[in-house]
């Protein structure tokens, strides 16, 4: 299995975070792909790649070229306003206001942040752009017959939005991978969200998309973040009707019931005829993890991965979550490794 990497990624490094009314040190650091790389490289899992550019054309394929072009120049106008400071907003614009372009850089954060856990930094945008960079090189992969790619993303993307970011996420890698599937002949798509959190951005991009289909086993959100989406009555409009699929469990939840809900998830991507997989990779479910509240263990992700190959689909794992520092390598290459043995 080839790894796509780039270290760019560490140009994204907030040292602190607001985690429920206090600040913290920083969950999602640049040691957690430095771990996910290192195990990659310890069990042989195969060759390791950087990633090739792309331009911003597959970007503005699920993002709108406004958002696009804020991450871009953003942080330029916010030093020049504010200084050489982290860019975090503190106003928000209301479901009625007017999302309209203001001359303030803070105002402008505000109309396109879903939180204040993802500040813009002076290589926000660079690690940014490597990480979509890897993940559509992994799809590439794909595209050209590869069975399996594994792209080790950071930042995450899944909680971004078609012009939103938050969850510390900024490009959705995922969504750009399988939209660059699609556009690669392609007729349909699956998004499998198996991070704790549920991926809304995914959702949201997708919402009224008959190509690919969204599935995401998540906690509950009125217990979890993102709170606001994720429920199981959410299934697309549209033409997107019926090919969204939320899957929420109860806090606490152990493997058997996860492999239940996987089982599902896999049924259902079996009967829309998905030609591909694309797999947001979370491994917060794990037991350990700081910010989340499943049970997984271990060698839960070994069985994980299994499943998913049984599906007998081209497959790209595309890097999310994961706060459990020093199982996260272990957990993610166990998905992979366990994929491996039945692919």
């Amino acid at each position: 299995m080839k790894t796509i990497y780039s270290p760019l990624h560490a140009e994204q490094n907030a040292e602190t975070e607001p985690y429920r009314g206090r600040t913290v040190p920083g969950f999602e650091i640049p040691r957690r792909a430095q771990l996910v790389l290192d195990r990659v490289r310890e069990v042989g899992l195969g060759p390791v790649l950087e990633p090739d550019a792309h331009g911003l054309d597959p970007l503005t394929r699920v993002h709108s070229p406004e958002f696009v072009d804020f991450l871009a120049t953003i942080r330029a106008r916010w030093e020049v306003e504010v200084g050489d400071i982290p860019a975090v907003p503190s106003t928000w614009m209301l479901p009625r206001g007017r999302s309209l372009p203001n001359r303030r850089a803070g105002a402008e954060l505000g109309r396109f942040a879903i939180d204040m856990s993802s500040p813009i930094l002076a290589g926000t945008w660079t690690a940014a752009r490597a990480s979509a960079d890897c993940a559509l090189t992994g799809a590439a992969l794909v595209g050209d017959g590869e069975r399996v790619a594994f792209a080790l993303c950071r930042p995450p993307g899944h909680h971004a939005g078609r012009d939103s970011y938050g969850g510390y996420c900024f490009l959705n890698n995922a969504a750009i991978a399988a939209q660059s599937l699609i556009d690669g002949g392609m007729a349909k798509v699956a998004v499998l969200d198996v991070d704790y959190h549920h991926g809304n951005g995914t959702q949201d991009i997708f919402w009224t998309d008959d190509k690919v289909l969204t599935v995401s086993i998540h906690a509950d959100p009125d217990e979890e973040y993102p709170y606001h989406l994720g429920r199981a009555d959410e299934v697309g409009e549209g033409a997107g009707e019926g090919v969204n699929l939320n899957l929420p469990l109860p806090l606490g939840t152990e493997f058997a019931a996860y492999e239940k809900a996987l089982n599902t998830a896999l049924e259902r991507i079996a009967a829309q005829g998905a030609e591909a997989i694309v797999v947001s990779l979370g491994v917060d479910t794990f037991g350990g993890d700081p910010i989340s509240h499943f049970r997984l263990v271990n060698g839960d992700y070994l069985t994980m991965g299994a499943a998913i190959a049984k599906a007998g689909l081209p497959t790209l794992f595309v890097m999310e979550g994961g706060y459990a520092v020093e199982d996260i390598g272990v957990n993610a290459v166990n998905v992979l490794t366990g994929f491996e043995e039945i692919a």
